[in-house]
Parts: structure tokens; C-alpha cells; sequence
């Protein structure tokens, strides 16, 4: 899989908080999917669309990670390295890497999901792996890597890292990813919560997900990404806070942050 255009897409974040209060909220939102061993091929789009530059809106390696530079082999480089020390070295078709931007050199990035492919003459370039590469407010970093993923298909892993004060540490995660092609190509990540264990007759506490209409990236594009939202990325933060206010004054329980875990990736 080479020669794929860097896209971008629109959409939304939603959260819905189930139980012990009832709480949700939806706002706009665009990232970045971008084609990781093809991206160095590609010349950014009217000096909007920058790689390991400074601009309006950007893409940094370090920004993921263990931060190595271009001259390292960047983000992509950590990720193969990453893979291999876990035995998948069958991923070597290409990586959409689905993240937010800097924009006007800020970000933060809740959650990055990595779709690692196989090579084409390998069932057709068919999905091999995905790491879910997740950032907290206290500058703590964790993956999970989920192997043999399907689309469409649920895949459940247990909570190790912790994301929000309001929620404890155990429990697991149930993730489910589309993507579409086409005209009409969208994607979807769906992240729930479950505090218990992996029954099926578990509720959920929390139900997020993060959806988008994609499209190649081009000046127009990002003229309109940059002037509907120009502060997007201290916007996550801002809802991020907000909602933690919202939560608090609600009076649900409190969750002191634990020890982050030793091991940067967990499956």
C-alpha cells in the first residue's frame, strides 16, 4: 500500500456518561488521518500543511511516542520497533495514523489510533494491528495494542492507565472501529468504558467516540478547518476541564491518579 493522500476529517466527539449520574455533551471537532510510509512523499498543500515544521497546521513526530526526531526515524520508527518487540512483524503494509494536529503550534492528543496494515500481496493489505497510544493531563503516556483486529469488530482490553479523576482504574475498555471508502469515506472510533469485569451483562459507565467525513487535504480544506476552529487543540483542553467542572459539581466520586504503569504498552 503506497502513494496515499493525506487526509483530514470533520466530525464529532461525543461523550455519554451512563451511570452513577447521567452526563453527555457533543462537539465539533477535525484531525488528521495520515498514511505514515507514504506521508514523506507527499508535498504539503500551499504552505498551510506542515510536517516537522512550524505553521498554521502541522504534524510533529516528536509529538509521539518516544519522541524521536525525523533523523531517528521518526514516530514511524517507534512504531515498527514497537510491533516487533510485541512479534507482529507482519505489519509492514501502510499506517493510518488517525490524530489531532498542532495548530498554531499547540496540541494536545487525547487519543491517537494507529490502523497498521499488512503489505498489499498480504490478504489484500488487510488490518494486522492497532495501537491505541493514549495521553492524560499529567503528561503520562500509555498504548494498547490490539492484535488481529477486525472492522466492526469489538475488541476488549483491560483498563491499566489512568485518564479521568472520575474514573477507577479498574474495569476495561470495548473498542470498535469502521472505516469506509469512497466518496463517502468516514470513519469511527468507538472507545466504551465498563468498571467490572468482561461479562456480557456489564453496563457500560461511559460511551465515547470520535467520528469524521474524510477528504484529501488541500489549501481550501484547511482554510476551513483553520478559520472555523483557530484554536481547536486548546479547545480539547478547554471541554476536557469544562466537563471535569460539570462532573464535580454533579458530585460524583473521585479517583485519586495512581502510579502510571511501568510497561508503555499493555494488550
Amino acid at each position: 500500500m503506497t502513494g496515499h493522500a493525506a487526509l483530514i476529517g470533520f466530525g464529532q466527539v461525543r461523550h455519554r456518561r451512563l451511570r452513577p449520574q447521567r452526563h453527555a455533551f457533543a462537539y465539533p471537532t477535525y484531525f488528521l488521518m495520515l498514511p505514515m510510509r507514504s506521508l514523506y512523499q507527499q508535498t504539503p498543500a500551499a504552505d498551510q500543511w506542515h510536517i516537522n515544521r512550524p505553521g498554521a497546521l502541522s504534524f510533529f513526530d516528536t509529538d509521539h511516542g518516544d519522541g524521536r526526531t525525523p533523523e531517528q526515524g521518526g514516530a514511524l520508527a517507534w512504531l515498527d520497533a514497537l510491533l516487533r518487540s510485541e512479534g507482529i512483524d507482519d505489519a509492514t503494509g501502510e499506517v493510518w495514523l488517525h490524530t489531532y494536529p498542532r495548530v498554531l503550534g499547540y496540541t494536545f492528543k487525547p487519543v491517537s489510533f494507529w490502523y497498521c496494515h499488512r503489505a498489499a500481496s498480504d490478504q489484500g493489505g488487510a488490518l494486522r494491528a492497532i495501537v491505541v497510544e493514549v495521553n492524560n493531563t499529567f503528561g503520562e503516556r500509555h498504548c494498547y495494542l490490539l492484535d488481529q483486529p477486525r472492522y466492526g469488530v469489538e475488541q476488549r482490553v483491560d483498563k491499566v492507565f489512568h485518564v479521568s479523576p472520575f474514573n477507577p482504574l479498574q474495569g476495561h475498555y470495548r473498542f470498535r472501529f469502521m472505516r469506509t471508502q469512497g466518496d463517502a469515506a468516514r470513519t469511527v472510533a468507538r472507545v466504551d468504558y465498563y468498571d467490572s469485569g468482561a461479562a456480557e451483562a456489564d453496563a457500560a459507565v461511559l460511551q465515547t467516540s470520535v467520528s469524521g467525513q474524510l477528504q484529501p487535504i488541500t489549501p481550501a480544506v484547511l482554510r476551513k478547518a483553520l478559520w472555523r476552529y483557530p484554536a481547536m487543540t486548546l479547545g480539547v483542553l478547554l471541554h476536557i476541564h469544562t466537563q471535569a467542572l460539570q462532573l464535580w459539581l454533579k458530585k460524583l466520586p473521585f479517583f485519586r491518579k495512581p502510579a502510571a504503569p511501568h510497561a508503555l504498552v499493555s494488550r
